[in-house]
């Protein structure tokens, strides 16, 4: 990078900071603050919980977005004041390190942008994720074993917690249908865009002829959703089948019927949660993973009606992204149209590159 470069990269930060500025507006975040601490001093604020967790929630959002934009602007600012200084005193050494530095600082503004993106009503929200691989046996269901190792490693590098609902091993390799919870704030705003059919094309370890396969495994995803959410399940709505859970889990699993499956009538929707050893328990997480998914069907029709989009092009039933082993190597997006080369470390949770660029390549249609 030369001067004129990491000028230049400077006045887009710049500009981009301004622009942030005008939309977040600083200034009613901090006086919203003052009155929300105003509000959680009066002596009945913690009468009614419901009204006090809204509120709490909000502080806990609007607090977050105001300090990312402190930190991005104190950067850009920084940066601007070092580089003058630098210049003017002809010290070399420092200007280089700004250099170095410009990637961090460019993505640093990055995160802030897409913070802004996760916006949404249930952006902040955990996500319960679930895989299912397609027709192809073992080669699918070792596939949708991939996936899911690849989620868990996005959630520990991104610090959030996991916990499995449901997991189903495949008869010789891989799994048959796994469902989790990713617990932490915008979890649901990334891994909302991972809804769809993942292709993966490879020379298959399980042929002996060494041939190439393709295979299919589909991802759902959905906001976990407050038990007070406005989704009404009546018991004549839905079919409730027990049976016993199967795997790791010791002798007391594979002698009673603990494990749940609840099929939504109308809809066809099926959710399942074998985890728990306590029958309640997972009838109760496989009620919230119903009411989930069935919140996000409804968020996807309004959606599709607001866009003129026509039901069968909604949904999770639509190919998104290509992971190639085979005979080269590459992962493409279908939505922001970007190919990858570092394949092994997409799969091994390096996908936050990929979910970033898929949400400006979204927001960036939506907003022409």
């Amino acid at each position: 990078m030369d001067s004129y470069e990491y000028t230049e990269l400077l006045k887009k930060l710049t500009t981009k900071i301004e622009n942030i500025a005008q939309i977040i507006n600083p200034q009613n975040i901090k006086l919203r603050l003052e009155e929300i601490e105003k509000i959680e001093q009066e002596p009945s604020f913690w009468e009614d919980a419901k009204k006090a967790g809204v509120i709490q929630k909000e502080k806990t959002k609007i607090s977050s977005t105001l300090q990312k934009y402190i930190d991005a602007k104190k950067a850009v600012d920084d940066s601007v004041d070092l580089y003058e200084m630098a210049k003017e005193e002809g010290d070399e050494e420092s200007i280089k390190d700004l250099y170095d530095e410009s990637e961090h600082l460019e993505n640093l503004i990055t995160k802030l942008e897409i913070s802004m993106m996760l916006s949404g009503e249930n952006d902040a929200n955990s996500a319960i994720v679930s895989i299912h691989p397609g027709a192809g046996g073992t080669e699918s269901q070792d596939w949708a074993n991939m996936l899911y190792r690849m989620y868990l490693r996005w959630a520990e590098l991104n610090n959030y917690k996991i916990e499995v609902l449901d997991y189903q091993e495949g008869d010789e390799a891989g799994i048959k249908d796994v469902s989790f919870i990713v617990k932490g704030e915008n979890a649901y705003g990334y891994l909302k865009v991972e809804n769809g059919v993942h292709r993966l094309v490879r020379i298959s370890p399980f042929d002996s002829n060494a041939k190439r396969h393709t295979s299919f495994s589909s991802v759902m995803v959905s906001p976990e959703v407050d038990d007070d959410i406005d989704i009404v399940v009546e018991d004549k709505d839905i079919r409730i089948d027990t049976y016993r859970s199967s795997g790791a889990g010791g002798q007391h699993v594979n002698k009673t019927d603990s494990a749940i499956r609840i099929t939504h009538i109308e809809t066809g929707v099926v959710v399942q949660c074998q985890n728990d050893r306590s029958q309640h328990k997972n009838k109760a997480n496989a009620l919230k993973m119903l009411k989930s998914r069935l919140y996000e069907q409804e968020l996807a029709k309004q959606q599709a009606l607001k866009d003129g989009v026509q039901k069968s092009d909604i949904g999770w039933g639509h190919q998104i992204r290509s992971y190639v082993l085979a005979p080269y190597q590459q992962v493409k997006d279908n939505r922001s149209g970007i190919a990858y080369s570092h394949v092994s470390n997409i799969l091994d949770g390096d996908i936050t590159k990929i979910i970033e660029d898929v949400l400006i390549s979204i927001n960036s249609k939506n907003s022409k």
